[in-house]
């Protein structure tokens, strides 16, 4: 049984004679009946009664025929389902990722793309997000660094500068940057070890022979945004992360920058999949219109 046969068998029935579902199919009227014969020969049973030039359906065929109706509005439920995910006007793209505050915005870029398809996202660091993508709990993952694992595709997505911040009655408030070298002699609230933040300002503090004074570690960057508040300290965070408050004094690093690096991340095997490619690309659009406004040049959309 095919379903080009069924749809044979659903246009006699419907026109009620072979010539005319010949012309509803734009088919020969001699394809038609040898579909029909051969399903009833195939399966040893009548579905039409033949009087002269009119049909019946039999007992079996108007029980097949609601089966038959069935199985083409199914296949046009998948055929459709198909092409709306071919076009992205429907599915669904699951993000690990190590930060809310960079996976906010690819969202933002990719959703103006396609707004139908549905996206999902959990929070972790690199490691975690990497295993994620092996085991395809994740298609996409945002990570802090790269990875030398060639099982992964990964594109560097952006970098952004450290800054530190103090409370607004702090005495380096006055100041409106830092020397990495003067930053080097404060105590510092730090995030813990093995954390994007400071494992870039040790490397900055490093390369001028210096190292960072840690007056307190401190597990989240809210819970450091906080202390510094309460007078606890000086606190560092990337550019990227930082969020105004009336209470609190930034202070930009000044000469050669600190960096943090973001990353997007997928498996190999799956780079050409049409969602993940197209996530990636909604991102490379995006980096590419605001390099053209800081150029100066107004950017399209």
């Amino acid at each position: 049984m095919t379903l080009n046969q069924l749809r044979s068998f659903i246009a006699v029935a419907r026109h009620n004679g072979f010539t005319a579902a010949a012309r509803a199919l734009k088919m020969s009227q001699t394809t038609i009946t040898s579909q029909i014969q051969t399903l009833e020969e195939e399966h040893k049973v009548r579905l039409f009664e033949r009087r002269g030039r009119r049909i019946e359906l039999t007992q079996v065929g108007d029980q097949l025929l609601q089966i038959a109706r069935q199985m083409i509005d199914l296949e046009d439920d998948a055929a459709m389902m198909l092409k709306d995910s071919a076009d992205l006007r429907s599915g669904a793209l699951k993000i690990g990722a190590v930060s809310p505050f960079h996976v906010i915005e690819m969202i933002e870029a990719f959703n103006a793309s396609y707004p139908d398809v549905y996206l999902s996202t959990a929070l972790g660091n690199s490691e975690s997000v990497l295993r994620e993508l092996a085991n395809y709990s994740c298609d996409v993952g945002i990570l802090a660094h790269d990875t030398d694992d060639d099982r992964y595709h990964v594109q560097h997505y952006a970098s952004y500068p450290v800054m530190a911040f103090v409370r607004r009655d702090h005495r380096l408030a006055a100041l409106k940057s830092i020397e990495l070298a003067d930053l080097a002699k404060e105590k510092l609230l730090m995030r813990e070890r093995g954390s994007t933040t400071r494992r870039a300002l040790e490397e900055g503090l490093a390369a001028i022979g210096a190292s960072p004074r840690v007056a307190m570690e401190i597990g989240s960057r809210e819970a450091i945004r906080e202390a510094v508040i309460r007078g606890l300290g000086i606190g560092t965070v990337s550019e990227s992360e930082y969020v105004p408050d009336e209470q609190l004094h930034p202070l930009p690093i000044a000469g050669a920058p600190v960096l943090t690096h973001i990353h997007v991340c997928c498996l190999r095997e799956r780079r050409r999949s049409r969602i993940i490619a197209a996530f990636f690309d909604a991102l490379r659009q995006t980096r590419a219109g605001k390099r053209r406004v800081r150029g100066g040049v107004v950017a399209e959309g």
